[in-house]
């Protein structure tokens, strides 16, 4: 187990994962504490639909599998991943590029996918993510805890369609996030992230916080 705040430190995007299953009882224990999270009310709406080897979950696979290729087939172009220093071989852009081919070429091998979901009380509003999202970031550090990794996406949305009917998911939960979890092929952090003073203001807009300080010898991500 590793301290509270070096996890928050070194949880990084893993999009690369190896063949190892995850044990069950290290899974439970990850959604376990995906479900310690807050939420609105407290009405602890969010649910868990994991996807492992069964015949309805390697369906879902194939569908998210597609989804995912198109959707990075769109941004790649869009984003001109392969213009400027993305044509440069091992550039932090090319590399990029490469990491996010091999995690939409190899979806279905994931070990397990989890489609964090939330039972609505109402109508579809554009604040129901405070109910969702602290209990992916709870997974996601749970996973770091045990010695994993995940990847947090929302390009499941392009088949939402078609997994609600496969997947029997009723039309009164919104299926929020999904989130790749796996034994990292690589490692975690620490993350390369922007120094806190471009990031924190006080009073108002741009206006500087003098206490807003990195620790000593962080790595930031420029630009």
């Amino acid at each position: 187990m590793i301290p509270l705040l070096d996890g928050l430190a070194t949880t990084r995007t893993i999009r690369r994962y190896t063949a190892e299953p995850l044990p069950e009882a290290d899974l439970a224990a990850i959604l376990w504490h995906a479900s310690r999270a807050p939420s609105g009310s407290n009405r602890q709406g969010v649910r868990y639909l994991v996807l492992r080897n069964g015949p309805v979950a390697t369906a879902a696979r194939r569908l998210l599998g597609e989804s995912f290729r198109s959707s990075w087939a769109t941004k790649r172009a869009a984003d001109g991943y392969e213009a400027g220093s993305g044509a440069v071989a091992d550039s932090p852009k090319a590399r990029m590029a490469a990491t996010m081919q091999h995690f939409v070429d190899h979806l279905e091998d994931v070990p397990v996918i989890v489609l964090v979901c939330l039972r609505r009380h109402r109508a579809a509003n554009p604040y129901e993510g405070a109910s969702v999202y602290p209990a992916t970031q709870n997974l996601l550090l749970a996973a770091r805890a045990l010695g994993y990794g995940g990847a947090l996406t929302m390009w499941h949305q392009m088949v939402e369609q078609e997994l609600r009917e496969l997947l029997a998911v009723p039309d009164d939960v919104a299926l929020s996030a999904c989130i790749t979890l796996g034994r990292p092929a690589g490692a975690h952090g620490p993350v390369r992230r922007r120094p806190l003073h471009e990031v924190v203001f006080e009073d108002q807009w741009g206006s500087p916080a003098d206490w807003a300080v990195d620790p000593p010898d962080p790595q930031h991500q420029q630009g």
